[in-house]
Order: structure tokens, then C-alpha cells, then sequence
């Protein structure tokens, strides 16, 4: 019995303990594992950057005295100092010289210098810019350096949400700043930042400065452009917007090739599709847009589409909103035929649509006027961009696209956005007559104009002492 018990003893000791030495190897193989794991990633996180790092270069953009900025959080623009700096990244995607940046860090610019990783520093010239994206195209002026490193681009089309994000920039100022995070998704837009929006977002920090800078992926390679950040304090909180590299190869070829960029133009006004709108027009359908409105001599109004049509798709692509139409329609060639489905009085039918190239100043409604105009507004005539970005139905008058601060327009309340559709009792179909009756009415102290805002005329008296 004894023997018995001291058998029983030892197998259970064997059995208790064994199980228990085992659990010990496995934790400290694991937790070896673990190490080898990160130090491999961190490694391998190095190495992405550090090759990353010299294709960002700080931007140093001399403003124009009296430019007026947009600013990105409000629609008022305020004045920039006279002489100001404008700091800002930019990405060098060409051995030749040519980097890839925002608009607005480049915008109304009388000189441009470039500074590398190395230090050394470069002038650069405006290639081309596309306000419609906020992407610009800047080149180093003279001999280019032979060794600059250049970025190799992505297929921003194949992001998923929570990839690893890097960002590099330069942010307040700090030199090539490397920042990480993921990717916390894609296709956003809305905003009002730039007419054609599908950002990705990340929880990068991204500060200002860091715009026109890197946004690249756990293999080095660049999947965006910074461009934005969503904050209530002018800092980081977590959400910033980059242009996916897709947008900006497409951009940044015209801008170089063609020193512009054309896009295909239907010529429509549209809305979204709701319960109620679908109900009313009899449409199943769960997805599609609504043609509102229809402009004259437009490929839409050539191929006897109709007000109150509802578009399903596009050379069979299916539309899913505004937006998204928007951007399918413009990467279309000019000139080419697409084949439009529509949904009218209870049937689908097609449509064949030649493609317009969308008219220069729908592009850049902006440049119109270089300058303020004496009462401290920027105005432009009303296009179908104009239509959609500040969503208003009107075709006659002109739209304020700026204003300067401390100008009689400003004192008087007007607003960008706000439709001008008389001066002194006499309508102002476009900027042409708009300019002529600022010149007819020039010596009067104040002006009386009727203005558009939120769908409400009002009466506006601008005093210009």
C-alpha cells in the first residue's frame, strides 16, 4: 500500500509539474517571438522613412502684398501681410525637377524656394496649379541636381482603413517631421475644402505645415498628399486629409504635359436622391441623382436629357450620388461619347452624350479677376462648379467668391456665397455688367444692391469711405 502511494505520489508530481516547465518555454519562446516581431517592424519602419524622408522638401512661398487667403475654416478670407511667408511641403515625383504641393501653399506667389533634406536650396517656378483639387505643379528653376530621390506613387484605389499612414512634412516649421498612424478611411468629401473631394483620412498629425507633404504607406510608397485638417484650435485632433495619389498622378500629368487640366462636362445641375423624391417620381431604385436643371447648349441638353430625369449610370458605371458623378464625368476625355442611363417616366432608357471639355472659367472661377475690385470683393459669373459648390439654382447674377477684410463689403455684412442680382436698381446677369455698372456708379459714397443668400433677396447698402 505503501509503495502504491508513493507511486501515485511521484506520477502526480510528474504530471502537475511537467505541463507547468512546458507553459514556462512556451511563454519565453513566445514572448522572444514577440520582440523578434517588433524589432522587425521598427526596422523595417526606419527604413521606409529614412528612404522617404529626402523626396519632402520644405517650401518657402514669397505672397503677393494685399493677396487675400481663403481660410479653411471659415468662408471669410482675411488679408495677408504684406511680404508674407507662406511654409508649406511639397513631394518630388520627377528626376527633371518637378514637385508635386498644394495650391493654396503656392498660391498668389511672387517667388518660390525649395529647401531639401541636405539643406541646400532651390528657386522654383509655377508649372501649373488646379485650384479644382488644390494640387500644384512647381519645377526647380535652372541646372537640376542629378541625385534628387524621387517618390514612387501608389494605387491609392487599393486602401484599406486601418493600414499604417506615415506623414512627413514639415510641420510649424520643423523640418522633415515624420508622424505615424492609419489610414481611418477613404472617399471622404463634403467639405467645401476643394470642388472635386475624396480624401483619405488619417490620424497622422498633420499641422499646418504639412501641407503638400507625404502621406505614405508601410512600404514607402506615396499614397496621398496632406492637405487639410479637420480642428476647432488651429492644431492636430486627430483627423487630416490627404488627396489620394490616384487624383494626383492624373493632375499632376496634365499640369505638366498640358500645363492644365481639362475635364469632361455633362452640363447638368443634380441633386441627391431621398425617400421623398423617390417616391414622388415612382423610382425604386436606392441609388442615382436627380437632374434639377439643365444648362443651354449643354452635351446634356444635345442629347435630350430632361429636367427631372434621374441618372442611373454612366458607360455602365452605376452612380451613386453627386459627388461621385461629378468626378466619373470629369475624368472622362472631351470628345468622347459615354452612354448615360436614365430613369424617366417609369422606364429606363440611354442616352449617348458627346463629352464638352468643362468651360476655363467653371474650372477656375477664381481667376476671372485678378484683382479685388474696389469695393473689396472677388465675383464670379455662375457656372455649373459656382452652382454646385455653394448649391444654389440660380443662372443669372454673379456669385462672391472673396472678400477682403476691413472693405466696405466687408463692413456691410456681404458674404461669400451671396448672389449679386442688382446694382442700383439695374440687373447684373454676369461679372461684365457687374464690372460696367461698379464703373458707371464710381463716384457715388454708397451703393444699393440686391442681394441672393440662403434663397432670401435682401437689400445691401455699401458705403465706400
Amino acid at each position: 500500500m505503501k509503495l502504491r502511494i508513493v507511486l501515485i505520489t511521484v506520477i502526480t508530481f510528474i504530471i502537475c509539474t511537467a505541463p507547468l516547465t512546458d507553459a514556462k518555454t512556451v511563454k519565453k519562446a513566445q514572448g522572444s517571438e514577440n520582440i523578434s516581431d517588433l524589432s522587425k517592424f521598427n526596422e523595417q519602419l526606419v527604413k521606409v522613412t529614412n528612404s522617404a524622408i529626402p523626396t519632402v522638401v520644405s517650401i518657402s512661398a514669397e505672397k503677393k502684398a494685399g493677396s487675400p487667403r481663403e481660410s479653411k475654416r471659415m468662408p471669410m478670407p482675411f488679408p495677408v501681410p504684406k511680404e508674407a511667408k507662406a511654409l508649406g511641403s511639397g513631394v518630388i515625383i520627377d528626376k527633371r525637377g518637378y514637385i508635386v504641393t498644394n495650391n493654396h501653399v503656392v498660391k498668389n506667389t511672387k517667388s518660390i524656394t525649395i529647401t531639401l533634406f541636405d539643406k541646400r536650396t532651390f528657386p522654383c517656378e509655377l508649372v501649373g496649379s488646379d485650384p479644382a483639387t488644390d494640387i500644384a505643379v512647381i519645377k526647380i528653376s535652372g541646372t537640376v541636381p542629378q541625385d534628387l530621390p524621387v517618390a514612387v506613387m501608389a494605387d491609392s484605389d487599393t486602401l484599406k482603413v486601418g493600414e499604417i499612414a506615415i506623414a512627413i512634412g514639415n510641420p510649424f516649421g520643423f523640418g522633415h517631421t515624420v508622424t505615424m498612424g492609419i489610414i481611418s478611411a477613404t472617399g471622404r468629401e463634403g467639405f467645401g475644402l476643394a470642388d472635386y473631394e475624396y480624401f483619405i483620412q488619417t490620424d497622422a498629425a498633420i499641422n499646418p505645415g504639412n501641407s503638400g507633404g507625404a502621406l505614405i504607406n508601410i512600404n514607402g510608397k506615396l499614397i496621398g498628399i496632406n492637405t487639410a485638417i479637420f480642428s476647432r484650435n488651429g492644431g492636430y485632433m486627430g483627423i487630416g486629409f490627404a488627396i489620394p495619389s490616384n487624383m494626383v498622378k492624373q493632375v499632376v500629368d496634365e499640369l505638366i504635359n498640358k500645363g492644365k487640366v481639362t475635364r469632361g462636362w455633362l452640363g447638368v445641375y443634380i441633386q441627391n436622391i431621398t425617400p421623398e423624391i423617390a417616391k414622388n417620381f415612382k423610382f425604386e431604385g436606392r441609388k442615382g441623382v436627380l437632374v434639377a436643371d439643365i444648362m443651354k447648349d449643354s452635351p446634356a441638353k444635345n442629347a435630350k436629357i430632361e429636367i427631372g430625369d434621374i441618372i442611373i449610370s454612366v458607360n455602365g458605371v452605376e452612380v451613386s450620388d453627386i459627388n461621385q458623378l461629378r468626378r466619373y464625368v470629369a475624368s472622362l476625355k472631351p470628345g468622347s461619347t459615354a452612354k448615360v442611363k436614365i430613369f424617366r417616366g417609369g422606364q429606363e432608357l440611354e442616352r449617348e452624350v458627346l463629352i464638352a471639355e468643362l468651360p476655363a472659367q467653371a474650372q477656375a472661377p477664381e481667376e476671372k479677376m485678378e484683382e479685388v475690385d474696389t469695393i473689396g470683393m472677388r465675383v464670379g459669373d455662375i457656372t455649373e462648379e459656382n452652382a454646385y459648390k455653394f448649391r444654389i439654382t440660380d443662372t443669372t447674377g454673379v456669385i462672391v467668391l472673396e472678400i477682403q477684410e476691413q472693405s466696405p463689403a466687408y463692413e456691410a455684412g456681404m458674404m461669400v456665397g451671396d448672389i449679386i442680382k442688382e446694382i442700383e436698381n439695374t440687373p447684373v446677369e454676369n461679372v461684365d455688367k457687374y464690372n460696367e455698372l461698379l464703373k458707371q456708379y464710381e463716384k457715388k459714397e454708397t451703393l444699393l444692391l440686391l442681394v441672393k443668400r440662403g434663397g432670401i433677396h435682401k437689400f445691401v447698402v455699401i458705403k465706400k469711405q
